[in-house]
């Protein structure tokens, strides 16, 4: 069974819409905190500091099931659901009261940090992703 990064994220006032409603663009940035949160933070105190370096979003996809409540508690999930030679899809699912409220993916592409150019992972960053993957790391 792979690994899963979950946090709760603190919801802020600034966060909802005039139905008291999070925001759609407000979830986007959610699901970068716990990102940065995992690859920036956890990662690092794991013993791997590379994805402290450059990165950049490739790609995002957002699926909203149901609107984002301020009032309830969000968990996000983490995952990866795509480890390339160049790049990684990171699997984000929000929950709330139990349910998915939305599911997305975010394509990272890591950057050498002397040039600001796509870089390859390294072994060790591949090795790491693999423990959050559903199947083996697979060549892109």
């Amino acid at each position: 069974m792979p690994e899963r990064f979950e946090m709760l994220i603190p919801l802020r006032w600034s966060d909802q819409d005039v139905n008291g409603h999070i925001n759609n663009a407000r979830i986007v940035t959610l699901m970068e905190e716990a990102r940065v949160r995992w690859l920036n933070i956890k990662a690092a105190a794991d013993g791997l500091d590379s994805f402290r370096c450059p990165k950049v979003v490739a790609s995002l996809n957002v699926e909203y099931k149901k609107p984002v409540s301020y009032e309830d508690e969000l968990k996000l999930v983490l995952d990866i659901s795509r480890v390339g030679n160049g790049s990684f899809t990171v699997r984000h699912t929000g929950i709330q009261e139990g349910a998915t409220v939305f599911t997305g993916t975010t394509v990272v592409v890591p950057l050498d940090p002397e040039s600001n150019r796509p870089r390859k992972l390294t072994a060790a960053e591949t090795a790491y992703l693999a423990r959050y993957a559903e199947t083996a790391p697979v060549a892109s």
